[in-house]
């Protein structure tokens, strides 16, 4: 059988405000592509569907627009579970009927942890979605003495483990955060304190295990625990990262044959740092110059309009930083000595970096009325 792991679509995120909709569409058309032409028989998706619990209108429409290419016009099987940012209720609406067609949603963890047999060529697998459950959900729902995450892991996956036996191959599917797992800056915390880990160990007695939480494609423990990463870069912490799809063939023995596939993304996202001069003529015969930026300037003087500059050779900055601004690892402030200086001097001073000229014996006297004024009204 031809498993297809993905995780992590967050349909509906923003960049820095930036809508990134029509960067989620143009990968998924490839992950569609993708089925077609490898022969896929089963997509599993390892939760954050969305980007947040009630998701925009546009994003619903993006992800009823792919269900509907890949199991009614395809044929081909979705199980997909709730992650953290997903709202589970909503997420698992009409889920029973759905299924009928080919798409299986778990929104809410159940007391009864049933698998989803699918049968290819006479060899069955078991798929076990486990969407995401807080420690206090699994105390509540078996009524045992769980306290942290990785204690509500071990006991549901040794429930799965016992149900399933050793007749078929097992893929189990989770949405949580592997003890040390390589982390980003966009990925939400599951816990507040440090007591979201979960041991691989849970994981290693299954054929497969398709996880979902952690936005870099990597595996722990074994080769067969693994993340696939999500669908695009959706943080400067993750520029560096190769996004893409996990290819899984499993033999009725069990056995697992993985390859990564890359997504090519309608943006990279990238950060460049330099002079502002160098930046600007690196922009002119630069081929990705449409890619998402984060700019470091290092130039340490004030600088006019400095993102309108940037904009007009890279179009797609979305956040600017000013390290050269940082003197000898101390805070983004002036000199001490130039405080003592007034504010006559230090607008003088920013009058002549900005216009290249100093002020003028009208300007300075306007100037020093209106300080004048400022102060009087302060004193007042």
């Amino acid at each position: 059988m031809r498993i297809l792991h993905t995780a992590d679509w967050h349909i509906g995120r923003q960049l820095h405000n930036l809508s990134l909709l029509e960067d989620q569409r143009h990968a998924l058309q490839q992950i569609i592509e993708l089925i077609q032409q490898r022969q896929v028989d089963v997509v599993l998706v390892a939760g954050d569907i969305y980007d947040r619990s009630v998701p925009p209108a546009a994003a619903v429409a993006l992800l009823d627009e792919v269900l509907k290419r890949i199991c009614l016009d395809l044929g081909v099987t979705v199980i997909m579970i709730a992650g953290n940012h997903d709202g589970p209720e909503r997420l698992g609406f009409a889920a029973r009927q759905l299924a009928r067609s080919g798409l299986h949603i778990i929104g809410q963890l159940q007391t009864e942890l049933e698998p989803i047999i699918l049968n290819r060529s006479g060899s069955e697998v078991a798929f076990y979605p486990i969407p995401y459950a807080d420690p206090v959900t699994v105390r509540h729902l078996f009524d045992n003495e769980v306290n942290s995450h990785n204690e509500a892991m071990a006991f549901l996956t040794e429930r799965i483990r016992r149900q399933n036996g050793d007749h078929r191959p097992c893929v189990v599917m989770s949405h949580c955060f592997l003890a040390g797992g390589d982390i980003s800056e966009s990925e939400r915390p599951l816990s507040i304190g440090g007591a979201e880990w979960v041991s691989p160990e849970h994981f290693m007695p299954f054929d497969y295990a398709a996880l979902g939480h952690l936005h870099g494609r990597q595996f722990r423990g074994a080769e067969h625990v693994r993340y696939s990463g999500s669908l695009l870069k959706y943080s400067f912490s993750e520029s560096l990262h190769h996004k893409s799809v996990t290819l899984v063939d499993i033999e009725a023995s069990g056995a697992c044959h993985i390859e990564q596939i890359d997504l090519k993304p309608l943006h990279d996202m990238r950060i460049l740092e330099g002079a502002l001069d160098e930046l600007l003529q690196q922009g002119k015969s630069d081929p990705n110059r449409d890619d998402y930026l984060l700019v470091r300037l290092t130039d340490r003087h004030a600088i006019l309009d400095i993102m309108g500059r940037l904009r007009a050779v890279y179009p797609n900055v979305l956040h600017l930083e000013r390290p050269g601004l940082m003197v000898s690892g101390e805070q983004r402030a002036l000199h001490r000595d130039q405080l003592k200086r007034g504010e006559m001097a230090m607008f003088q001073d920013f009058y002549q970096q900005v216009r290249g000229e100093p002020l003028t014996r009208e300007q300075s006297e306007i100037i020093a009325q209106s300080l004048e004024r400022i102060h009087r009204e302060e004193q007042e």
